[in-house]
């Protein structure tokens, strides 16, 4: 079976990243400041680590809409296990964590069991995930949180500019990914169940397996954007989520993982969820109403499944 290779569509999201960066360079003086360049890292820690998940179900054709409502869960259950249950931090983490496993699991099993499209479960156990979330929490924040659930939104210092450990978890985990997608087996079949489901059946390799596993595995990663977003806010918010689910899809998107399955690179995503953060902190530099950074994401999302579907037909 091929390996991965490193498709020319990423490429075109580099240079766009490059292009927005020299561009608001020219129109604030604080936009290339280490401190800057951090604090979008920050911004972007929660939706980067969602858009891993959410990349390695559209390599299998599939789709997740209940992402940002799963990670809003995790985050609920994580705090309130800790603070109204008592539990060891490290314990309410794992439960909150097995939680947004457990809905990437169901979401699994009805797409490989029951055979529903992934874009109707997902939308289903999106509403769940949101009313479980809002009837547990009772639509109330939870503070008070012990020091281990914030840890990660704590800084060091780099050369005078404070950086957050959950971007280096971030990366750390872009590349552990990418690792797994580029030099393991099952990397390889994530791509070739994308690429034909049948055909990959032909070989010996279980579609649905795959699939069960990466449903499962995204579940996890929303998990912990569950922890890097209580994290980051010092809060455990019901009201979190809300659209985490697109940012995700539009970084996947932008970072030229194509819509159809089977291809993509995981750190194109990685440059996407950066192309969306530079554009809305450049924005706001410069003093633009965030409708119009809504406005601009939602184009730049256009743009990029137009481009991934004349891509598709010229391949055909």
């Amino acid at each position: 079976m091929p390996r991965p290779h490193l498709p020319l569509a990423t490429l075109g999201p580099l240079l766009a990243l490059v292009a927005a960066c020299a561009f608001f360079a020219t129109q604030s003086d604080r936009f290339l400041t280490g401190g800057n360049m951090s604090l979008v890292l920050q911004q972007v820690m929660v939706v980067g680590v969602i858009a891993i998940g959410q990349t390695l179900i559209i390599l299998t054709a599939g789709i997740d809409l209940s992402c940002g409502m799963v990670m809003a869960l995790g985050g609920i259950v994580m705090s309130k296990f800790a603070t109204d249950l008592g539990l060891p931090p490290g314990l309410a983490i794992a439960c909150g964590i097995g939680v947004t496993a457990l809905f990437g699991l169901a979401n699994g099993l009805l797409v490989t069991k029951v055979r529903l499209p992934a874009f109707i479960v997902t939308l289903g156990t999106m509403n769940i995930a949101f009313a479980i979330t809002q009837l547990y929490s009772g639509s109330q924040t939870v503070t008070d949180l012990p020091g281990t659930l914030t840890t990660l939104g704590d800084t060091f210092s780099v050369g005078g500019t404070q950086i957050a450990y959950g971007t280096v978890l971030m990366l750390a985990l872009y590349g552990l990914v990418w690792f797994a997608l580029r030099e393991t087996a099952a990397g390889r079949h994530v791509y070739a169940v994308g690429n034909n489901r049948e055909a990959t059946r032909l070989t010996g390799i279980s579609p649905d397996r795959v699939l069960l596993g990466v449903y499962v595995l995204a579940g996890v990663f929303y998990g912990i954007a569950s922890l890097l977003s209580v994290a980051r806010t010092g809060v455990g918010d019901p009201n979190a989520g809300q659209t985490e689910n697109l940012d995700a899809i539009t970084a996947v998107v932008l970072g030229g993982t194509s819509l159809f399955g089977g291809r993509g690179w995981i750190v194109g995503s990685l440059i996407g969820a950066l192309i969306v953060g530079v554009f809305r902190n450049g924005l706001t530099l410069m003093g633009v109403s965030s409708i119009y950074q809504i406005l601009v994401t939602g184009m730049l999302v256009i743009l990029a499944v137009a481009v991934d579907q004349l891509s598709h037909k010229n391949s055909r």
